[in-house]
Order: C-alpha cells, then sequence, then structure tokens
C-alpha cells in the first residue's frame, strides 16, 4: 500500500473559471506548501480533501490517503486533522475536556486521562487538564488545538494559515512543534499560506498560485 496523501490531476474550478490544478504525492513527514494571495482558491483546496467543498464549487481529479480513495468518502471518516488560523478550543469545555473531544470513543475514563495527561505532557502544558482555555497564552492555545486533532489520530495533516496569527517569536516556535510532531508519526502534511518563512520553515516544495483576474 502506498503510503501518503496523493493529490491526483486535482482541478477545482467556480463559474467555469478554473482556480487551481494540482497533481502531487506527499509522502509520510513531508511538506507540500501551496501560496498565493487571498482569494486564489488555497483554503478551498483545503477544503476538497476534507470532503467540506461548497456546492458553488467544481471539483475533479482524486484523493488518495494510504492507498484509499477518499473523494467520494464522508467528510468525518477521512481522518484527516486540520488546523486553521484560530484554534477553535471549545470555550464551555476545559483543556482536557478539549482533548477529550479528539479522543475516539471507547476507553476506560483512567486510560481516556492518560492519553490526555501524555498529550499535554508532550507539548510541556504538565497539569493544564482543568484550566479555563480563556486562560491560556496563545501559543499554548495552538498548543492544545495541535494535540486535540492529533488525539483523533489522522493519517494527513492539513495547515490553513495555522500561524498567521502568531507573533514573529511565537510564530516559529509553534510552527517547528507542528513539523515535528507530523515528522515522528509520518503524517503527510498540505499547508496553504501566504507566508514565504512558513514555507521555508516546512522544508518541502511549493506550489505557487497566481490570482489571475
Amino acid at each position: 500500500m502506498d503510503k501518503g496523501l496523493v493529490l491526483q490531476d486535482v482541478v477545482i474550478a467556480k463559474g467555469g473559471n478554473v482556480l487551481l490544478r494540482v497533481d502531487h504525492t506527499i509522502g509520510p513527514g513531508e511538506v507540500l506548501t501551496v501560496m498565493g494571495p487571498s482569494g486564489v482558491g488555497k483554503s478551498t483546496l483545503l477544503s476538497f480533501v476534507t470532503g467540506t467543498l461548497a456546492t458553488e464549487f467544481s471539483a475533479t481529479g482524486r484523493v488518495l490517503l494510504d492507498g484509499h480513495d477518499i473523494t467520494e468518502a464522508p467528510a468525518h471518516l477521512r481522518r484527516v486533522g486540520i488546523l486553521f488560523q484560530d484554534d477553535l478550543l471549545f470555550p464551555h469545555m476545559s483543556v482536557g475536556a478539549n482533548l477529550a473531544f479528539g479522543l475516539a470513543r471507547g476507553g476506560s475514563r483512567a486510560e481516556r486521562a492518560a492519553k490526555i495527561a501524555e498529550a499535554l505532557s508532550e507539548v510541556g502544558l504538565e497539569g493544564f487538564a482543568d484550566r479555563d482555555p480563556a486562560t491560556l497564552s496563545g501559543g499554548q492555545k495552538a498548543r492544545v488545538a495541535l494535540m486535540r486533532m492529533l488525539l483523533s489520530d489522522p493519517c494527513a495533516l492539513l495547515l490553513d494559515e495555522p500561524f498567521s496569527r502568531l507573533d514573529a517569536a511565537l510564530r516559529a516556535q509553534v510552527r517547528e512543534m507542528v513539523f515535528a510532531r507530523a515528522r515522528v508519526r509520518a503524517l503527510p502534511v498540505l499547508m496553504v499560506t501566504h507566508d514565504a518563512e512558513d514555507a521555508a520553515a516546512a522544508g518541502g516544495q511549493v506550489i505557487v498560485l497566481c490570482n489571475d483576474a
């Protein structure tokens, strides 16, 4: 079985106008960066991969993940994790409860608590399970969002400009943490950004989309 994320002859259009064409294989632990200005279709590509493409867009081509064709699979069965600009933590839940949301059903309460504690420890947030997300810094929220997504056991990771709201120093730190976790787990990563530093830090191939309008 071929591991990785394959975007096979993907073409996305809106109103008869082609927005992007991508034909690329992202191997385990590799990062493909898609760059371009706002409105050029970067996030639309991620929506196609996650199975949430809006109806005003049309798409052809296939998405393969670890050898399985997931092009027509329901979004919740695709095993694709995604991080956005905003951390999207649930404000009415504790940090631990937010992480528990990412865990698959099953296992005893003690087993689930142990996984949550291990996840927090991995990103330097030991003892934060009972904290209110509102009390966390931007970097801490980003770490919790990352681990919640990883606890869902994805087979690929999508990044929708997740570092853009962080200041320069924190941005570099969180960015390296995300890429390192992806490498350790051998996850193929598809990142969209307009920031050249993000692309350079990713270290993989870069596709540049142009807005011809």
